[in-house]
């Protein structure tokens, strides 16, 4: 049975962007160093991060997996909390006008359920490298996101009573501190979620260790 497990004490240490204050839910754990081939998990996040730019086939495999995770949100997910919930999809590394700007996250989320408040509130405006890009190389920061984001003033009204920051895998929660850094800023006091497909784990280094 699927269901939304929430970060806590044993796991918020694996995301070092995250306080004790962050709640932040998500589906499935991802696992850093292997490719699709080693879990239906990995399958998913790759067929979802596949580029705008890919074969129409690979965008066929990303529609299929969009739709997917759209679905088991809508399994997980309380009713009465989506009725009054505004859904902002964290923006993709690229920025628009780029060849691979990316809105699955916010495709993912007007597959939810319909008349859902789905609100690009967050628009980031220069593009940064990917964790894939980036290689052994330095990850984008906090304060680098702060930089790029601003808020949409044509979607701010009415204003939001609850927000749900919606994102495709946890791994530092880089991203999830900056965007509510700013939605905060903007509507204090209106609590704000993290919503994931999944978080990143490592894989246990003795796996198939015989000691």
């Amino acid at each position: 049975m699927i269901r939304l497990s929430k970060i806590d004490e044993s796991t918020r240490g694996d995301h070092s962007r995250l306080g004790v204050d962050d709640e932040c839910l998500y589906l499935y754990e991802y696992t850093s160093g292997h490719d699709y081939s080693f879990s239906a998990t990995n399958d998913r996040i790759n067929n979802l991060k596949k580029k705008p730019t890919s074969s129409q086939a690979q965008l066929n495999y990303k529609a299929g997996a969009i739709q997917l995770c759209a679905n088991e949100l809508r399994a997980t997910l309380n009713p009465a909390w989506l009725d009054t919930a505004t859904i902002v999809p964290v923006p993709g590394s690229k920025a628009p006008g780029h060849p691979d700007f990316d809105t699955r996250m916010e495709r993912v989320a007007r597959l939810i359920r319909p008349n859902l408040d789905v609100r690009n509130l967050v628009i980031q405006e220069g593009s940064t490298a990917t964790a894939h890009e980036a290689g052994d190389g330095p990850r984008v920061t906090v304060e680098e996101l702060l930089e790029l984001y601003r808020i949409d003033e044509t979607l701010t009204a009415p204003a939001p009573t609850r927000i749900g920051v919606l994102d495709d895998v946890l791994t530092a929660g880089t991203h999830f501190r900056a965007m509510k850094t700013v939605l905060a800023a903007r509507f204090p006091g209106i609590p704000i979620i993290g919503l994931f497909i999944a978080r990143r784990v490592f894989p246990n280094p003795f796996e198939g260790v015989d000691l």
